[in-house]
């Protein structure tokens, strides 16, 4: 069972027990979220995909770290003007576990 969530206009696979790296969320290290925005949901073969999202179906997960990424370099140049600069740049980043993924049951028409 998996899911695809979208946070920080990126859009990630979330399976029980795996984690990975999100953009900067305000939340302490130790809590628990609850990711909504849904995108797909993969359960026992069948696929239900959101328009845009699922109903009824929640992501729960804990805050492992907050994290500052590799430091990256911005150049830039004008060539014979004797025009240069530089510039550094660390992301911040949330790495999240995820605890569970919760599918409400909706009626059927």
């Amino acid at each position: 069972m998996y899911a695809i969530v979208e946070s920080g206009g990126r859009q990630y696979r979330a399976e029980e027990g795996h984690s990975f790296s999100v953009e900067k969320l305000p939340y302490e290290v130790g809590e628990q979220i609850e990711l909504d925005n849904v995108l797909l949901l993969a359960q026992d073969g069948e696929i239900q995909i959101g328009q845009p999202l699922v109903p009824g179906v929640t992501v729960m997960a804990t805050v492992v770290e907050q994290y500052r990424g590799k430091k990256i370099f911005v150049w830039k140049y004008k060539p014979k003007k004797r025009y240069r600069r530089r510039q550094g740049h660390r992301q911040q980043y949330t790495r999240l576990r995820i605890d569970a993924i919760v599918a409400g049951h909706e009626e059927e028409e």
